[in-house]
């Protein structure tokens, strides 16, 4: 099996458009707050226009474009995966709750055995 190396190219230009991302993350977060007399209306158009403006600038980032494909690459495995049919999902539902069952009456009867060996016959206390 060959190990698969991921090298990351971090350039000065990539981690300043990260950090201008995490500014105007900031920036659109202290606008909210800050404008709270001009209305809620100036207030939620700065938030929203900040967010715009920091995701469209971390997405141009390298780091932007690996998250991106990553997203686009779990997309890709989670429609190969074979959902189960309802029947199916009831079918397995009802064998973990009858083992369950099952497993609980096997650690009760385990339980008051060795209650009655140890307390009863053992050391003589009768209850």
């Amino acid at each position: 099996m060959a190990s698969l190396e991921v090298q990351t190219v971090s350039t000065a230009a990539d981690k300043a458009k990260v950090g201008l991302a995490i500014v105007l993350l900031i920036a659109a977060l202290a606008g909210f707050y800050l404008l709270a007399k001009q209305g809620a209306l100036v207030q939620w158009a700065t938030l929203i226009a900040g967010l715009i403006a920091a995701v469209a600038v971390f997405a141009v980032s390298e780091s932007g474009k690996q998250l991106i494909a990553f997203g686009r690459d779990s997309v890709r495995e989670v429609k190969k995966v074979v959902w189960p049919t309802r029947k199916e999902a009831v079918q397995m539902t009802l064998y973990v709750f009858g083992f369950v069952v099952v497993m609980a009456l096997f650690l009760w009867l385990t339980d008051k055995t060795l209650e009655w060996l140890l307390y009863d016959l053992i050391l003589g206390w009768k209850k």
